[in-house]
């Protein structure tokens, strides 16, 4: 059995960005992916992110273009999350090097487009490749920091929770873990147990997500006993 601090199912955007914070706080942190670190979703985004980054444009303004575009089906508490927090989150990728295409004549110096549903210029780009250069300055970071242990070729089976093992106590204490290459199952334990499996595009015949979008992290949730929602909305 192998310990850990945080166990990070997922290495796209979401489980790198996480499990840097997680080790810079000084936690041992256990990344698994099915293939290579690089290998997910995020590096296929092209287009750019969303957020508010110039005095012209408000939280407001972006939450009622949000609301409007979700049509009625939104959840205003958590857009609104999102929306107050997208200016730290791109400042937090900056501060990482991130290199985001720049505009001499931007209010931060960088270059904003507008695209539909938007009312005001608030996506910041990479050229035409954000996720690909997003995804390649975390990667560098995540390999190179001594609290993160990358664990590639490893398949998440399903997570250990306390009441399949005789526990109730305990909520979620790890995750199975097999080895691909080894054929082996490990057992991992961490306190923190972290879903970043993304979605499950290739349980469609036609889709242009990537081979790593099984919904592996979906299912396991499920047995787990988690809520599942809103899941025609998975682009």
């Amino acid at each position: 059995m192998l310990n850990f601090d945080a166990l990070v199912l997922g290495s796209g955007l979401a489980g790198q960005a996480l499990a840097l914070r997680l080790a810079e706080a000084g936690q041992r942190v256990a990344l698994i992916t099915k293939k290579q670190v690089e290998d997910s979703a995020s590096s296929w985004a092209q287009g750019g992110i969303a957020a508010v980054l110039d005095s012209a444009d408000s939280v407001d303004h972006h939450l009622r273009d949000t609301l409007v575009a979700g049509a009625g089906l939104c959840d205003e508490d958590a857009t609104r999350f999102v929306v107050e927090h997208g200016r730290d989150a791109i400042e937090w990728l900056i501060a990482r090097g991130v290199p985001f295409t720049r505009d001499a004549q931007g209010e931060l110096g960088y270059h904003l487009t507008r695209e539909g549903g938007h009312s005001h210029r608030r996506i910041v780009h990479v050229d035409d490749a954000t996720g690909s250069a997003i995804q390649t300055t975390l990667t560098g970071q995540v390999r190179s920091h001594p609290n993160i242990h990358i664990f590639e070729r490893h398949l998440a089976v399903d997570l250990i929770v306390g009441w399949k093992i005789g526990r109730p106590d305990l909520g979620c204490a790890g995750a199975y873990i097999l080895d691909i290459e080894a054929g082996d199952v490990i057992t991992f334990a961490a306190p923190v147990v972290v879903l970043a499996t993304g979605g499950a595009g290739k349980v469609y015949l036609y889709t242009t997500n990537p081979d790593t979008a099984t919904g592996d992290g979906i299912a396991m949730a499920w047995r787990a006993g988690c809520r599942v929602g809103n899941m025609e909305f998975i682009q």
